[in-house]
């Protein structure tokens, strides 16, 4: 049996494993994914995550660390500290692969983001009343939120900034909300999806997940007055 704690800071290639295999998740709820051919990735940041093809990047089960992976013959039981469990049973394996992937560099963002980010650190308030920053590049295990924040009642608030507002940005907001409310130092945490478009699709799957959203003006975040005619 090999029984190992996951970390960051000790893992450090991410393994690729493609099995047929089933899995089934036991914690706040349960989950079931029967016999099928699958991904199983294990990365170095900690979490253990079952894709098949059809999702783009999405994985079909997840847990994300800390945690730590029991690893029986036809058997894998990855569990955190909460006690949850995803216990993948593998029939058969067709690949197992581990790859050093080196230092990432980080994501580098176009001007008008970062900018964005960086104005709307300065001018929390246009969130809200009584808003302060935390921290601008909030670090988690899984990558930096734009924004941390607290309203006016110092609840925290997670904020994603993008320039152009789509799906893909509402699920990123989504991990980071999942893996920031498992803080009992940070919990209850809020999120708000904020950009300078936003796609109808983007809005109704934030509203959904209870995500709030705000629509952006760069130029007022500026300073810059709307060029309009006015009387006085």
């Amino acid at each position: 049996m090999l029984d190992f704690w996951i970390d960051a800071r000790t893992l450090c290639r991410v393994r690729l494993v493609i099995a047929r295999c089933q899995v089934d998740y036991v914690g706040r709820l349960t989950a079931h994914l029967p016999m099928a051919q699958r991904l199983l990735l294990v990365k170095a940041d900690g979490s253990v995550s079952v894709h098949s093809d059809d999702r783009a990047y999405k994985p079909l089960n997840w847990m994300s660390p800390p945690c730590w992976l029991i690893e029986d013959p036809g058997v894998w039981t990855v569990q955190n500290k909460a006690g949850e469990k995803l216990v993948i049973s593998i029939e058969e394996v067709l690949h197992d692969s581990k790859h050093e992937l080196g230092v990432e560099p980080g994501l580098v963002k176009d001007g008008v983001e970062a900018h964005l980010q960086e104005l709307l650190a300065a001018h929390v308030t246009t969130l809200g009343d009584g808003w302060s920053l935390v921290r601008r590049e909030f670090p988690t295990a899984i990558g930096p939120v734009d924004l941390m924040c607290r309203d006016a009642a110092g609840a925290s608030v997670a904020v994603e900034i993008k320039r152009r507002g789509e799906i893909d940005g509402v699920e990123q907001l989504t991990r980071y909300l999942e893996l920031l409310n498992r803080d009992p130092l940070l919990a209850p945490v809020a999120g708000v999806f904020a950009a300078q478009q936003i796609k109808p699709q983007a809005r109704t799957l934030a509203e959904d997940r209870g995500i709030r959203c705000v629509v952006l003006d760069y130029d007022q975040l500026r300073g810059i007055e709307p060029d309009e005619y006015r009387l006085f």
